[in-house]
């Protein structure tokens, strides 16, 4: 006697019932593994979307604007300190870059080739339109031909891409 046979006695089924109790088994296990194997699909597809959520519109511009205000008070303490500085040095002529409070950039650079920092001698760029740039610059292969493609970039619109046409060369 088989093994088959063997336990359909001790069982008490015929052949047939084992195997279609075995086949059963058999797609039940195979359904498990499918179950499994989507789950972890499902897992992958659900963390790419947090990643993109975490860096949603919504937040870049509530982060911009909280930057815009430090900036801002960065730049209030800069000038009171700059005025005390002035008041104890008791010099009726004050120096040239200090009356204005920041001095403005009018050059021009080549925008392929600038740093974060050069960059943000621009007038209206900051340190994350300067990021911005230079992450548009890199997905651009590291050379941006045409001044119209700078309108793909989050937070520039025609009216600063005319202050960057002044201040930037594309060589």
């Amino acid at each position: 006697m088989n093994l088959i046979e063997k336990l359909a006695t001790k069982i008490s089924l015929t052949k047939a019932e084992i195997y279609l109790v075995s086949m059963l088994l058999g797609f039940l296990m195979l359904g498990v593994i499918m179950k499994q194997i989507h789950s972890v699909e499902n897992a992958d597809l659900l963390i790419k979307k947090a990643e993109a959520a975490r860096y949603s519109d919504a937040e870049v511009d509530s982060l911009i604007s909280l930057a815009t205000v430090e900036q801002a008070k960065v730049n209030d303490d800069v000038s009171r300190e700059v005025a005390t500085e002035e008041k104890d040095e008791v010099v009726e002529k004050k120096p040239k870059h200090l009356s204005k409070g920041k001095k403005v950039f009018t050059g021009t650079l080549s925008f392929n080739k600038a740093s974060t920092l050069q960059l943000q001698k621009i007038p209206g760029i900051g340190p994350v339109m300067a990021g911005r740039l230079i992450t548009f610059r890199s997905e651009k292969g590291g050379k941006v031909k045409l001044f119209e493609d700078f309108l793909e970039v989050k937070g520039i619109s025609s009216k600063k891409l005319e202050v960057l046409k002044q201040h930037f060369t594309l060589e």
